[in-house]
């Protein structure tokens, strides 16, 4: 399969082999590749795994560095949220290998940099990303450094040493940590294993969409969506636009964004009708994972969005616990992002028949 990346700015592109992490003119990105030709017939049903979809993903037929990598990642269980709601359902991908949707995503990245013999890599995280980058480094023998905020939960923190990265603390906002990976980056001249920055992550993400569509046989009216850098959103949104193009569904589903108010410059940005978002200086949010005051892909989390009819909405800090025990007496023990995410449904208005799904991003016990 030919790849190159591409600047989503000024279109510059350059090989993949080089490892860039971001445009000489600042732009973030994306992958330039074949349009992935995928049917009924590609599944791979024998796979019980996200990588069933392996043909809809960035490697070559011979390629088999994922199989060296994988942990049983995706393929996680869609289940109507309660009798009450049977058109509504919870995507439940906590149910993986270290317990958060980031794995879809750290899977694909970690194998493409096996392919490309990557030795060690380096990420910044808020938890969860981090953990799955460490784990699957790990695994695929690669060295791994993430960088993570003082403030992290002290449950992802022992999470990503257990996975045997070297944790590289930083005091400061979520905006901090990711600017010393990258001065890291550029002096160590490492592998940046971004969830944000890196493309072949929204490759991983994608195969929420790719699930959803096999599962529904079809695809939902709408996704609401948890939201900070994006990295499920986009990755749902480029994998239903796939499935669109391969004629496998009519139509993209629309998109609800949530974020929590006290960070929200998605949600300001979309009222105001701007094409990117505004650095904000981000209050401190229960929802840690979309705590992001300066999303790098804001131009392409808000295109999305748009280009689905959707619309943004924020909770309070007061929605999101009250959320996570109405999630938690229905049985589903989540994490404040997830639970935010719930908190956003509640406020949506939907239509009887309606068919929605809500994603369960990360266990419980990942956070205090």
């Amino acid at each position: 399969m030919n790849e190159a990346y591409i600047c989503s700015d000024c279109h510059q592109t350059y090989p993949v082999k080089d490892m860039p992490w971001k445009c000489k003119c600042g732009g973030v990105l994306d992958l330039l590749k074949e349009k992935a030709a995928f049917q009924h017939t590609s599944v791979h049903h024998q796979l019980p795994t996200m990588w069933r979809y392996v043909d809809a993903l960035p490697f070559s037929k011979a390629a088999d560095t994922w199989k060296q990598v994988t942990m049983g990642e995706g393929n996680t269980p869609l289940i109507s949220l309660e009798p009450n709601a049977p058109n509504t359902y919870v995507k439940v991908d906590y149910m993986m290998p270290t317990l958060s949707f980031k794995d879809r995503g750290a899977a694909v990245l970690i194998a493409k940099a096996k392919e490309l013999k990557v030795e060690s890599v380096i990420a910044d995280s808020s938890g969860n990303a981090g953990t799955a980058i460490a784990a699957y480094a790990k695994r695929a023998g690669i060295a791994c450094d993430i960088f993570l905020s003082s403030s992290t939960s002290p449950k992802k923190v022992a999470q990503i040493k257990a996975h045997g990265a070297r944790i590289r603390e930083v005091s400061g906002t979520r905006e901090d940590v990711a600017a010393a990976a990258q001065q890291a980056v550029h002096d160590e001249g490492k592998f940046y294993a971004s969830h944000v920055y890196n493309p072949y992550f929204y490759e991983g993400t994608k195969t929420y969409a790719y699930e959803i569509w096999e599962q529904l046989n079809g695809a939902p009216d709408t996704l609401i969506v948890p939201v900070g850098n994006g990295t499920l959103l986009l990755g749902a949104y480029y994998g239903f636009n796939e499935l669109k193009d391969n004629g496998l569904i009519e139509k993209v589903p629309k998109i609800v964004a949530v974020q929590a108010k006290n960070c929200s410059p998605i949600h300001q940005a979309f009222n105001r009708g701007e094409k990117a978002a505004t650095p904000i200086s981000g209050q401190s949010t229960l929802a840690e994972g979309i705590a992001i005051a300066a999303p790098a892909r804001s131009k392409q989390i808000l295109s999305a969005i748009r280009d689905t009819g959707g619309d943004v909405t924020s909770v309070s800090e007061q929605d999101i616990q009250k959320a996570r025990t109405l999630l938690a007496e229905k049985g589903f023990y989540v994490e404040p992002t997830t639970a935010a995410n719930y908190a956003g449904y509640l406020r949506y208005d939907c239509e009887s028949a309606e068919k929605i799904v809500i994603p369960l991003c990360g266990a419980g016990i990942k956070a205090t």
